[in-house]
């Protein structure tokens, strides 16, 4: 099975087992940027599940590309952990490869003690809202040096290769950029100059390490970037790598200023692939692609269908990272979800928070979050079939325990069905297809459309009760808002009923934008028409780009707070909030609702009263918590333990996390 995704490869003299690369993600395990155990057992269980390629990374090699928030092999002193890590990687059977990273004008002073970010350019960075300071040819010389002798340190560690990262809008792609390298001497102007910098390192790092030791470069297919490079000139910096002595290239989309998004839902999967399609036509190394790649069908297919050599699969494997072990043994349908919410791996980078997986209660936690076998099995009930519910329930089969699980409607999933209903939700849903099949597996007790109740209790007799009832649709205090004509979010993403044109919806927070992105997109021209008609010709693009985004619904949002998205997180709230603006959906913030009677909201805007008659008024105010058992478990003298929405109404990755968590409480309880 998968014959091609496990098909050997050879890069420069090392035989690689698979084609699957986990490639550098920023983790922020530490913020000394040295190596400690959560690193050490992190990339051990990435090799252990399978991959034919670790890549340990970002990792900086001098003081101003990386900061102390990124590991760190500046120094020799460096070499002897990094071999340890190493050699973790490599007893479990994988490659051993390291990135090195150079931020160039992305480094925040913040990071890199108060000194200025040094660029090709001294232009303001849109990311770190930061201008950095113009290198100077001293300084050209001193990075390259650095990046060398980063190689050679890297390869006496013990490890098989090392990567290059020319992507992301990093120092690297700063040269090669029109549009950051504004520089008059050899490294700026021509395309030739432009590629100078970068030659220049592949050339003294092979200097370095020799002809047998693997070099990588991580480059991007297209910057994404209005007056960058563009996926008609990445092929040509790849044939560039090739000549300078490259062994891999691994392709990857945009830049992180880029407005089209990279890694989100939104992206469909392995919707770059035609990036590292091209630029495979221009090389004759072998190709690695990235960005939402899932499912092993799909890597297989891309390697069968010529458009890459290897597949680069990071945050799948952060969801799973026994993902290629998995696939090898034809148990697909054990793989816990990538999602593509950027929640656990994105978000909390941005907040300085260290990486964990929505979905993946282990992740980040392998040293110490491990499955134990009871010595004294229990009968378990959980009540609630939703992600806490589901994940407690798993966790307690797997430890040893009889385990019970009852939800009151008529299919597993709870809120997960609602929530994977907006556009480019539907990732969510794989969720309920894997805690289908673990249940089952697990051997499960599945009681649907049934109510716990005492009786019922008395009846089960169960030894520990794990309460996971979730939650239901908050009723703010607005006049009318009861009215049986008004909806709610979950009304309509659970049911889908028919509305007029002109909706109002009361609430601006995740869900409220959510339901109005569902609404706005009711009616636009989807991708197979869309494909349809750009094959043949059949109407001109202008036309498309009206039909994709116009639908058959006006869509007002009233937020009253000064700005709308509130629970979004910050690698994907300019992904919606762009959406609803091309879709035309209108948002008043600052507007506090006062009343809704017959379709017409009256609101306040500072100070003044205003009205607005709709077709339809949906409440988005929020959800609140179902507690309906939870508040009499005290009473009845049964361990028990409440996760999820019934603690208080949070995120999906909360929910996971708090049913594990709370299936490890069994075995303390008594």
């Amino acid at each position: 099975m998968y014959k091609n995704l496990f098909n050997p490869i050879t890069i420069n003299n090392i035989e690689i087992k698979n084609r699957i690369i986990y490639p550098s993600l920023a983790l922020l395990y530490s913020y000394d940027k040295k190596i400690n155990d959560r690193y050490i057992n992190y990339y051990r269980e990435r090799a252990k599940g399978g991959a034919g390629i670790v890549t340990v990374g970002p990792v900086g090699f001098d003081a101003y590309g990386a900061g102390f928030i990124a590991l760190s092999i500046e120094s020799d002193e460096a070499i002897p952990s990094f071999k340890i890590l190493s050699d973790a990687i490599k007893n479990e059977g994988a490659r051993s490869w390291v990135q090195l990273y150079h931020a160039g004008a992305y480094s925040s002073s913040m990071l890199i003690s108060g000194e200025k970010a040094i660029a090709p350019s001294s232009i303001p960075s849109k990311y770190t809202k930061e201008t950095p300071r113009e290198m100077t040819a001293e300084d050209i010389k001193k990075v390259q040096d650095d990046f060398a002798s980063g190689a050679l340190r890297v390869k006496e560690a013990g490890f098989d290769g090392v990567e290059i990262i020319a992507s992301a809008g990093y120092l690297i792609t700063q040269f090669l950029s029109p549009l950051k390298n504004k520089r008059t001497d050899e490294y700026g102007g021509s395309f030739e100059n432009r590629t100078r910098f970068v030659k220049e390192i592949i050339a003294l790092m092979r200097k370095k390490v020799g002809k047998d030791f693997a070099i990588s470069i991580r480059m991007a297919g297209n910057d994404f970037v209005p007056g960058s490079s563009t996926s008609s000139e990445t092929p040509l910096y790849a044939k560039v790598y090739e000549d300078a002595g490259i062994d891999l290239i691994n392709v990857t989309g945009g830049w992180h200023e880029s407005r089209v998004p990279q890694l989100p839902m939104e992206l469909p999967r392995a919707g770059f692939s035609y990036l590292a399609a091209a630029i495979k036509k221009n090389v004759s190394i072998p190709v690695a692609v990235s960005n939402r790649i899932t499912q092993p069908y799909i890597a297989d297919q891309l390697i069968n269908d010529g458009v890459a050599d290897m597949i680069s699969i990071g945050r799948v494997l952060l969801a799973d990272p026994y993902w290629p072990q998995k696939a090898l043994e034809g148990r697909e349908n054990e793989i816990r979800p990538c999602v593509a919410c950027s929640q656990g791996c994105t978000d909390t980078l941005f907040s300085g928070k260290p990486v964990y997986c929505i979905t993946n209660p282990f992740c980040g936690f392998e040293g110490e979050r491990k499955i134990k076998k009871t010595d004294s099995p229990k009968n378990i009930m959980v009540i609630g079939a939703g992600p806490a519910g589901m994940e407690a329930a798993i966790t307690a089969a797997q430890s040893g325990h009889h385990v019970s699980l009852y939800d009151r409607a008529d299919e597993l999933g709870g809120q997960l069905w609602i929530a994977g209903t907006p556009p480019h939700k539907q990732e969510l849903w794989e969720m309920v297809r894997y805690y289908d099949e673990m249940l089952f597996i697990n051997d499960v007790d599945v009681i649907l459309e049934t109510e716990v109740t005492s009786d019922l209790l008395k009846e089960a007799k169960p030894d520990f009760i794990i309460s996971a009832e979730g939650a239901g649709p908050s009723i703010p205090p607005i006049e009318g808002i009861r009215g049986d004509d008004i909806l709610t979010a979950w009304d309509v993403l659970g049911d889908d009923p028919m509305l007029g044109r002109n909706i109002g919806v009361i609430g601006g927070g995740a869900v409220g934008l959510e339901t109005a992105h569902f609404l706005a997109e009711k009616g636009t021209l989807s991708p197979e028409p869309l494909h349809f008609l750009v094959r043949h010709d059949a109407e001109n693009i202008e036309k498309l780009k009206e039909l994709v985004h116009t639908g058959t619904k006006n869509v007002t949002v009233f937020e009253m707070l000064p700005k709308a998205g509130n629970g979004i997180g910050r690698s994907t709230k300019w992904v919606i909030l762009g959406n609803l603006e091309s879709l035309g959906v209108k948002i008043i913030t600052d507007a506090k609702v006062l009343s809704v009677h017959k379709g017409k909201v009256t609101y306040e805007k500072k100070g003044v009263i205003d009205s607005i008659q709709f077709d339809n008024v949906i409440n988005a105010a929020g959800s609140k918590s179902v507690r309906i058992m939870a508040d009499i478990l005290p009473s009845l003298g049964i361990p028990f333990a409440v996760a999820g929405d019934s603690v208080r109404p949070a995120q999906i990755g909360d929910a996971v996390h708090e049913g594990f968590l709370a299936a490890r409480k069994i075995d303390t309880s008594d």
